[in-house]
């Protein structure tokens, strides 16, 4: 059978973009609430059976490292530390050869506890997810009274040496949107890197709407009436985040713009889900489903064929924009950042 996609190489698609940067979910379950994420009462999750166990997702990393040019991990979910066996998995990832870089997006809590086996296990760095440092905002926001813990989890990541820890928030109108300043000094005083992430359309209630977000220009705005910021002058390369010089430097700020300053040109990144789906894109309609074909046999080579035909779809941009933009139909939580 003929085919229009590459059979054999690296992950690339009809424009030419590479994907080195492989995202994978391990569960899309979550011990927090958000309340740009999911309803109070949570979501149908995952049944056992469905999802991938240990040993597969360790095999779609390993066809993704060794043959098809993948050079960083990055384990999300839901709450990925609420998997049992994160601490293995990436270990056994540390081992593989090319050996990727590894890194963690989580919300915090229990991080203090685990920073240590995780960084002797081989991973490299986290991202932490905080929105506000004030307690009953947080208890809002997450419906769960555990800003202690998350800021724990901060303070255990340095002290594991998982650098540079990162915090990612989300400022939401009448919400939050008057702490970006105290966020920045809050990072800046513990050596920490801030990135603010404008809200996306991927909440389970679909109740995202432009006109309520708050902006990057908004944000930069905000943060400058307190602090001197100057272009960083090292290249941005496919990293969604903007960033800037915080008065001089070496300290920076970063804005990832995903609706107002798309980046999909300079998009890197391939999506495993924790049910074996890989997504070329966050706001992809479409999935393609490995699973099945792991559990019916399927060879290396034959994953590796189904990853790039998968990629090779993808679209130019992900149409945010556009009068045909529909918002996918899994919730950020089931997908992975």
């Amino acid at each position: 059978m003929s085919v229009d996609w590459p059979t054999d190489g690296v992950l690339v698609d009809r424009y030419g973009r590479v994907a080195r940067d492989l995202r994978v979910s391990l569960t899309d379950k979550c011990n927090l609430r958000c309340t740009y994420c999911m309803p109070a009462e949570g979501l149908p999750w995952l049944g056992g059976p469905q999802l991938l166990d240990d040993d597969e997702v360790l095999r779609l990393i390993r066809v993704a490292v060794s043959r098809l040019g993948v050079t960083e991990v990055r384990f999300t979910g839901g709450e990925p530390m609420i998997r049992p066996g994160l601490v293995g998995i990436v270990t056994t990832v540390a081992a593989m050869r090319p050996r990727p870089r590894i890194s963690l997006t989580t919300n915090g809590i229990g991080l203090d506890r685990l920073a240590p086996a995780l960084r002797a296990g081989g991973l490299d760095r986290v991202n932490v997810s905080l929105d506000t440092l004030n307690r009953e905002r947080f208890t809002r926001l997450t419906r769960r009274d555990r800003l202690k813990a998350v800021l724990a989890g901060l303070a255990g990541a340095t002290a594991a040496g998982l650098t540079p820890v990162k915090i990612n928030a989300v400022l939401m109108r009448g919400v939050n949107d008057d702490e970006a300043p105290a966020l920045l000094r809050f990072a800046l005083d513990h050596g920490y890197e801030l990135r603010f992430i404008e809200q996306m359309p991927i909440d389970a209630q679909h109740g995202w709407v432009r006109s309520t977000m708050v902006t990057a220009d908004e944000i930069l705005a905000t943060l400058r009436a307190a602090y001197d910021l100057s272009p960083d002058p090292a290249e941005r390369g496919p990293a969604p985040a903007e960033t800037w010089l915080v008065d001089g430097g070496p300290s920076r700020v970063g804005v990832i713009a995903s609706v107002t300053r798309p980046f999909c040109g300079d998009c890197d990144r391939t999506r495993l889900t924790a049910d074996g789906q890989v997504r070329n894109c966050l706001f992809a309609s479409e999935e393609s489903d490995l699973r099945g074909a792991l559990r019916a046999g399927a060879d290396d080579d034959e994953l590796a064929r189904r990853w790039r035909a998968a990629m090779w779809g993808k679209r130019a941009g992900h149409g945010i924009d556009g009068p045909t933009f529909r918002q996918p139909a899994r919730p950020m939580s089931a997908i992975g950042g």
